[in-house]
């Protein structure tokens, strides 16, 4: 679908995702892992770590472990990953078109949170070198591990609770996500969802998305259906 296509419902409100979305993160846990499953004779690539994006770091590791029939048990794993993770992400730049964007809804008075399945030690590694940026842009951030979350994606609690915290209706917000499972969450939420996949990912799996774009530098901001309180 067109990046230029213009959502069905109003919007008032941008939700975003992190890892994919507006940091490029994604590629850092694939080069992680497979050194780790490597040592085991395994290949990680999108045939696995498609079904892996989106959830919490426990589902994905549990996933992972039963999926390529690895000889560790899942918090074995999130161990070594964690150690190779620490190192790299602070080092992660923002995905094409990122601070562009939020900078533009910023300007036009969007109010906009950011919704990650990352737990907040490891969200607060992510965003060392943008701490200015996410500062000034997002009114509220949920990292996965709040102890108001109860389910993880595909359950759509993360999203109603960036709502909520927003004082948003669901029906008004729009999610960009780069994760089948992400999408499935907006959905579950009431919210329309804009898909950012990866290059490598089928996108034939985003078929619920209102909007499927290459890169967030394709998102013109009046194909958002802007209603600003």
């Amino acid at each position: 679908m067109r990046a230029r296509a213009r959502l069905r419902r109003p919007v008032t409100h941008v939700i975003f995702d992190m890892d994919g979305v507006l940091l490029d993160t994604e590629r850092f846990y694939t080069q992680v892992t497979q050194e780790i499953v490597g040592r085991y004779g395994k290949t990680f690539d999108w045939s696995v770590k498609g079904d892996m994006i989106g959830r919490t770091a426990l589902d994905a590791a549990r996933y992972l472990v039963e999926t390529l029939e690895l000889p560790i048990a899942p918090e074995e794993y999130l161990c070594e990953r964690e150690a190779g993770l620490a190192a790299l992400m602070p080092t992660a730049e923002a995905m094409p078109g990122a601070r562009e964007l939020t900078s533009e809804l910023l300007v036009r008075g969007v109010p906009q949170a950011l919704a990650t399945s990352s737990s907040r030690a490891f969200f607060d590694l992510k965003r060392q070198r943008h701490a200015q940026w996410f500062a000034a842009v997002f009114r509220v951030i949920i990292a996965g591990d709040d102890p108001r979350l109860h389910r993880s994606k595909p359950a759509p609690d993360i999203f109603l609770l960036a709502a909520q915290d927003l004082g948003a209706d669901p029906a008004s917000c729009v999610v960009f996500e780069d994760a089948p499972v992400g999408v499935e969450a907006a959905r579950a939420a009431g919210m329309q969802v804009i898909a950012v996949p990866d290059p490598a990912m089928d996108r034939t799996r985003y078929g619920d998305a209102d909007l499927v774009v290459a890169s967030l530098r394709d998102v013109d901001v009046e194909t958002l259906n802007l209603r600003v309180r």
